[in-house]
């Protein structure tokens, strides 16, 4: 099984567990069944989000400790500086 075809069997698995929940299949009290089932989407899609600004974030704050990967962007860097300058294009 591909990873896409195992992403789409996860995403249709708690997608179905959803509708059960929100149209009442599966019985739950009415606290959680009216007030906490219709704002799930909305509850994960934030926390993928802020998931998602971690890594970033972690990822940014943690860049100068790959040198590999430092030395190779400062290396683009000035071979895009070189290429700039050499069609006359100020980037200092």
């Amino acid at each position: 099984m591909t990873r896409a075809q195992q992403t789409v069997s996860i995403g249709l698995l708690v997608t179905s567990l959803y509708l059960a929940l929100y149209l009442h299949l599966i019985p739950l009290p009415a606290l959680i069944s009216n007030e906490i089932v219709p704002v799930l989407p909305f509850w994960a899609l934030v926390s993928f989000g802020a998931y998602l600004l971690f890594k970033l974030g972690f990822g940014v704050f943690t860049f100068n400790d790959v040198p590999k990967a430092h030395a190779e962007l400062m290396e683009e860097i000035e071979l895009a500086r070189k290429d700039l300058r050499s069609k006359g294009v100020d980037v200092d």
